[in-house]
């Protein structure tokens, strides 16, 4: 799963004693295996590129956070006290003007790249708060939700996502991989993906897609 980047279709990068905490092609991504599939969640606002991570063996109805490899991530296990730091000059900021949605939103992303979902959310709540259309936070938000072990929310986030951009091309794609990953739901994960494809042809990542589509359609005849 990837995230949205700053909300604007553009991913920032945070620099700390030569340290680079949000790389160039900042993806945080996770493999599950049920029934054969792979899936790899995107941020909100465009795909970017994918790390494999090992998958889980004989497991499922596992959070990623329960999943083996989980932690080789980029930026796995970093340091709190680290990402606190980098954080520092922008919350600074933040006591001067705490509605500034562009700045809450870097904060909550250098917490997302770090894996410190639950730290990552209140930031995202506080930008949804001010600009609640803002589908890439949201889609960032369930997917963060998502890493937590929390598939309802995360589908929930999905849906409202939905509701502002009904065809929001990678808040389909999530929500495909949560409904089938997270809730078994193969046949709304395919309605998901199918209504992916059908609203956005020229999806950069339609091939993923397609062999996504093709196992879950495999899974249901099992």
């Amino acid at each position: 799963m990837a995230r949205s980047g700053n909300g604007n279709g553009k991913s920032e990068t945070v620099t700390v004693q030569g340290w680079t905490t949000l790389q160039a092609y900042t993806v945080a991504c996770v493999c599950l295996l049920l029934g054969g599939a792979i899936g790899y969640l995107l941020r909100g606002s465009e795909p970017a590129a994918v790390v494999p991570v090992q998958a889980a063996q004989g497991q499922s109805n596992v959070g990623p956070a329960q999943i083996p490899g989980f932690g080789s991530v980029p930026g796995g296990g970093s340091s709190p006290e680290l990402v606190d730091k980098a954080a520092q000059p922008m919350l600074e900021a933040l006591k001067k003007n705490p509605r500034d949605a562009d700045t809450l939103v870097k904060v909550g992303n250098l917490y997302y790249d770090a894996q410190l979902y639950t730290r990552a959310i209140e930031y995202y709540q506080q930008v949804l708060k001010i600009t609640p259309a803002n589908v890439d936070v949201r889609t960032d938000m369930g997917t963060a939700l998502f890493y937590l072990g929390d598939a309802d929310r995360a589908l929930a986030e999905f849906e409202k996502s939905l509701s502002y951009q009904p065809n929001h091309p990678n808040t389909l794609f999530n929500a495909g991989i949560v409904k089938w990953q997270g809730k078994k739901d193969a046949k709304g994960a395919i309605a998901a993906w199918e209504r992916l494809l059908q609203t956005s042809p020229g999806y950069p990542e339609r091939q993923k897609v397609e062999d996504l589509l093709n196992r879950a359609k495999e899974h249901t005849k099992g």
